[in-house]
């Protein structure tokens, strides 16, 4: 199967500007899952519970890989965050969640959640093909990605950018991101990275 690769066509320090503009790509899929999955890094309190309102029954798991100081053996996140008070929650943070959710309504709520972490929303789907460019569409790699504060598709350095990405097949399809960049009155203004 393979992973996709990712093309950024578009970068902003507006996160409702970057939202808007990952709108536009999207309208061209010929197919769009009914499913869209939400990523998110939670600095806070607040952040976690908002994240949990939002998303009941998300599950949480460390940022940062945590190992027991007897065993030398990685831990796994199991606590249920409803339940503690603020002071011991904030001991497990930062804490992060990966989930596919129903499309539509959480979308819009999802954006002012994160706080300052990472985040991010995927939209999977089909473009139609184009033979006349020798561009097909393809069911598995096909979609459009926004990332806050984040200029990587795989979520790597937290930054004061927010980057949309297109997503076309395992093989690269750099015309395919240009026109799509055109689409939306932008460029591609990186290389090719790996995607889902």
């Amino acid at each position: 199967m393979g992973s996709s690769r990712a093309y950024p066509v578009f970068r902003t320090t507006d996160a409702a500007e970057a939202y808007g503009q990952a709108k536009r790509p999207c309208a061209l899929l010929a197919h769009v899952n009914d499913r869209i999955r939400l990523f998110a890094e939670t600095r806070t309190p607040r952040e976690v519970r908002r994240m949990t309102d939002l998303v009941p029954g998300v599950s949480f798991d460390s940022v940062e890989t945590r190992k027991d100081p007897v065993t030398g053996r990685s831990l796994f996140f199991d606590l249920d965050v409803r339940t503690p008070e603020d002071a011991e929650l904030r001991t497990h943070l930062p804490l992060s969640f990966s989930e596919d959710v129903e499309r539509g309504g959480v979308e819009e709520r999802f954006l002012a959640a994160p706080g300052g972490g990472m985040a991010a929303v995927r939209r999977d789907g089909r473009r139609p093909d184009d033979p006349g460019a020798d561009s097909h569409g393809h069911g598995n790699h096909d979609g459009v990605q926004v990332v806050f504060h984040g200029d990587e598709a795989q979520y790597d350095e937290w930054t004061e950018d927010h980057t949309v990405f297109v997503h076309v097949t395992k093989h690269g399809d750099p015309d395919r991101a240009r026109h799509l960049a055109a689409h939306i009155g932008s460029e591609v203004p990186g290389g090719e990275q790996l995607g889902w």
